[in-house]
């Protein structure tokens, strides 16, 4: 079980193991929702979510693709789609303990920005990590 939420505390959540090792998102779309150059993605069942207080607004940020974020400080907590209905991406940056979520991989890196170069050995993916 992990557990997390938001930067002002309205919000808590607790969650099952990963259904996949975590990754780092490059793609153009998490740049733009999070205003970072990368963001880390932690999948689980979307059933597992619990949340304990608070619950996050979801918006369609793009056609069948749905972005949780507080209400109160618009900290980013999680994504979902349609094509995967059911998971559920949660931010890594918003674990408690981001540590124990250590990403195996970049993906989308054809839409990294040019000064975007990982370094860190990890395996770097112009999609996603199974060849889409």
């Amino acid at each position: 079980m992990i557990c997390g939420g938001c930067l002002c505390g309205s919000i808590r959540y607790e969650a099952a193991e990963p259904l996949y090792p975590p990754t780092l998102c490059h793609c153009e779309s998490c740049r733009r929702a999070s205003g970072a150059h990368v963001v880390g993605w932690y999948t689980i069942a979307q059933v597992e979510m619990q949340y304990r207080n608070g619950q996050p607004v979801e918006r369609e940020s793009s056609s069948g693709v749905f972005r949780g974020y507080c209400p109160e400080c618009f900290s980013p907590l999680t994504y979902r789609t349609l094509e995967r209905p059911d998971e559920l991406d949660v931010t890594i940056a918003s674990l408690d303990h981001p540590e124990l979520a250590e990403p195996l991989d970049h993906i989308y890196m054809a839409d990294a920005v040019a000064w975007d170069d990982p370094s860190d050995g990890r395996p770097q993916h112009l999609g996603t990590r199974f060849g889409d």
